[in-house]
């Protein structure tokens, strides 16, 4: 079996060494006599996927099935949060690339146990996902019968928007795009952008509150 390991250390504690996760890693890798691929390494918080370079790597790699097995230290090193690790797991899934990390046992699509832990990941992100498009929704409604404009007048009244909005939420939710990208999407500026997701972040803790 091929493994892959993959190990993140923010460049925000220069104390972080990515040793302290690759060598324990390799440890177990040996025991189990498998084969080990490649390491891969970022220096870059979790939500930075622009400088996650390694990362991005790694999920090409593993669309060409290059190893069968990608192990990580901990979950949080891998995802920004459930609805991204329930998202990387289906791809992983539909590309025959399991997944296993070695500080939470539970944690292995290669065992019965994981593989419904998997589905109850994914049902989950599916309910986060259907959540965050009606707080879209809501708050696009609630903003035009308050008369309301956010951000900057000209992006709210162009045609299509609301629509375009929605669909960048999702591939923001999914880790597809940064930010910045996003914003550079929409065409508008990165404080608009923020202004707008935390306008329907607020929105969301009104509704479900």
């Amino acid at each position: 079996m091929k493994v892959a390991f993959y190990a993140r250390v923010s460049t925000s504690d220069k104390e972080q060494d990515p040793e302290t996760q690759l060598v324990p890693l390799r440890e177990f890798v040996s025991a189990q006599g498998w084969e080990v691929y490649r390491e891969y390494v970022d220096y870059a918080p979790a939500n930075n996927l622009l400088h996650r370079v390694q990362w991005r790597q790694l999920l090409e790699d593993a669309s060409k099935r290059r190893f069968d097995l990608l192990l990580v230290w901990r979950m949080d090193r891998a995802f920004r949060s459930v609805l991204d690790a329930a998202t990387t797991l289906e791809r992983l899934r539909g590309w025959g690339v399991g997944l296993r990390s070695y500080s939470e046992p539970w944690l292995d699509t290669t065992s019965p146990f994981g593989e419904a832990l998997y589905y109850i990941t994914v049902a989950y992100a599916q309910l986060e996902r259907g959540i965050l498009r009606e707080r879209v929704k809501a708050g696009m409604e609630r903003a035009r019968k308050q008369g309301r404009q956010i951000g900057r007048p000209r992006v709210i009244d162009r045609k299509g928007f609301s629509r375009r909005f929605g669909d960048i939420l999702e591939r923001l939710s999914k880790g597809d795009i940064s930010r910045r990208q996003a914003a550079k999407e929409l065409n508008i500026g990165y404080a608009t952008l923020k202004r707008l997701l935390d306008t329907y972040a607020k929105d969301m803790d009104e509704r479900v509150s």
